[in-house]
């Protein structure tokens, strides 16, 4: 591991992940490895609980951003001494409202994305098992069903205070998406790629995502079901 990203998700982590492959940084973790396969989730349960080998976790990727890897950036900057740390900085109130309309949503809302969600965790014990860890992750940092934006504005701003007051500042990039590649570039002492910076994952893709998702496992259900039952007839 070469490069810790210790930013909360919302914070531009999609757009990273491809940025940090791009200037040779790759393969680099992140949640969509999580939803592409939810049998990965007992490994960060355990390590939830304590029970992780980070070497084996993370054996062939060269940096990770987004949870559920950078909800364990202490521990990792421990087992990954050389790896530098960069902070994906995002405003509070702008985060709060990116949270809303879309993770906060997911798990506590009222809407068609997490309808289908719940109903996919009905057929799906992976997803299942997804959902119940990613509830404990966010449950860790003070936020619930409960939380209204200001709380959840608070809740960034903290941590962002606190992940500067945790990383010595000779191995801490403090950055956010807005920057571009020169400051990150010049941090991981790369060369500025000759392209824009990679803008990905707004909210209305984040719907789609987990919508989509849940339609294909609810199709495969229901098409084994009844495979199930014309053999049975």
């Amino acid at each position: 591991m070469k490069v810790i990203g210790a930013g909360l998700p919302r914070t531009g982590t999609l757009s990273q992940k491809v940025a940090l492959e791009m200037v040779g940084f790759g393969p680099c973790y992140h949640m969509v490895n999580i939803l592409g396969d939810t049998s990965l989730v007992p490994v960060w349960s355990d390590a939830m609980h304590g029970k992780v080998d980070w070497n084996e976790v993370f054996a062939g990727y060269d940096a990770n951003v987004d949870w559920p890897g950078s909800f364990f950036y202490k521990e990792l900057m421990e087992a990954f001494p050389d790896a530098k740390v960069f902070l994906s900085k995002r405003d509070g109130a702008a985060w709060a409202r990116s949270m809303i309309d879309t993770i906060w949503d997911f798990f506590w809302g009222d809407s068609l994305m997490s309808d289908m969600a719940r109903a996919r965790a009905r057929i799906d014990p992976g997803w299942n098992a997804y959902i119940e860890m990613m509830t404990e992750m966010w449950s860790r940092i003070g936020i619930d069903g409960d939380s209204t934006p200001e709380d959840l504005a608070r809740i960034i701003e903290d941590y962002q205070d606190e992940v500067v007051a945790t990383v010595p500042s000779e191995r801490l990039l403090v950055w956010s998406v807005a920057d571009g590649w020169e400051p990150l570039c010049e941090f991981l002492e790369v060369d500025v790629p000759d392209v824009p910076f990679p803008r990905l994952n707004d909210s209305a893709q984040f719907a789609e995502r987990i919508i989509d998702g849940a339609l294909l496992t609810i199709k495969a259900w229901r098409e084994a079901a009844d495979a199930e039952l014309a053999q049975a007839t």
